[in-house]
């Protein structure tokens, strides 16, 4: 392996670990609203990603893409998008681990790379292999195990799958830098996340207070929790390939639930593992058939069914 490609699968594995463990962050400041922690984490997101693009004198690149992506309607409304949707994933998931609901979350971001794979077929009009299309079964009858036995729709992880699942194909089609795309949609989402920390100060029910220096920092700090992750994803996407960075973004759900279940104490039933299974199953399935052997594997298969039905 290169030194590039090193220091490209360290850099994954630190983005992915620090995410698996941001519940615990959430959880320190679980007294404030989540809305309130969503609004604080967009404001000081962007502040910190101001100083990193001026500490990698990326400024100017910035600025050129940003006018070139103004000058482009169809590709700005799509970034609105995406700091919409973006935005909204964040709420759901800050107030699912501050409802403790970590291992729901955990669940969404294992089905996510699969909500992925239906949003190719449907959107995009991409073609599923045949173990793209057992994976994404059996992920099905994972989320329904749970809805059958539970008897409610597990809303959480079905609505984070969904929203970064949009995210990333509003990326995809947008074709945006990281860095410059996470310094804008904050960009976007900043003025009203101002105004709405604004109100709750002047109303008297905001929590940040510099009687309350603790809080304040964890508060401002939620900008780097945020932004760390981002950056050290963005140095691993460009030195390792998908694949490779494809296995190792499962090891943030695996921290997650590790935290939910061990740490938070939240319940993990059979049922749950039966649908966790599954979905393990499923996304074993879905990485290898990225590989030579799966596809002629495949290969073999379709030659066999196609001789039955002649």
């Amino acid at each position: 392996m290169k030194k590039e490609q090193i220091g490209g699968v360290a850099s994954a594995i630190g983005a992915f670990t620090l995410w698996g463990f941001l519940p615990i962050y959430w959880k320190l400041i679980q007294q404030v609203p989540a809305l309130e922690i969503l609004a604080h984490r967009i404001v000081w997101c962007l502040l910190f990603m101001g100083l990193v693009l001026f500490a990698t004198r990326r400024i100017r690149s910035f600025r050129q893409e940003t006018l070139i992506i103004v000058g482009q309607r169809k590709r700005f409304l799509g970034l609105i998008s995406a700091a919409v949707i973006l935005s909204l994933n964040w709420l759901i998931y800050i107030w699912a681990v501050n409802n403790n609901h970590i291992v729901e979350t955990s669940l969404g971001y294992y089905i996510n790379p699969l909500i992925s794979v239906f949003l190719g077929v449907f959107v995009l009009k991409e073609r599923l292999t045949l173990w793209q299309t057992v994976a994404v079964v059996l992920a099905g009858l994972g989320v329904l195990n749970l809805t059958v036995n539970f008897g409610t729709f597990p809303w959480i992880a079905v609505s984070l799958a969904v929203s970064f699942g949009l995210y990333g194909l509003a990326k995809k089609i947008l074709n945006i830098g990281a860095l410059t795309s996470i310094m804008l949609e904050t960009s976007l989402m900043t003025p009203l996340a101002l105004v709405y920390l604004s109100y709750l100060q002047q109303k008297g029910t905001g929590t940040f207070d510099c009687s309350q220096p603790v809080l304040a920092g964890l508060l401002i700090g939620a900008g780097i929790v945020t932004a760390m992750p981002m950056v050290l994803f963005s140095n691993s996407a460009i030195q390792i390939s998908l694949t490779m960075l494809g296995f190792i973004q499962y090891l943030s759900p695996t921290i997650a639930l590790f935290v939910g279940v061990f740490l938070y104490h939240e319940p993990f039933s059979l049922t749950h593992l039966v649908s966790f299974s599954l979905i393990w199953l499923a996304l074993t399935i879905f990485s290898l058939s990225q590989t030579k052997a799966f596809a002629h594997v495949e290969a073999t298969v379709m030659r066999v069914l196609t001789k039955g039905k002649q």
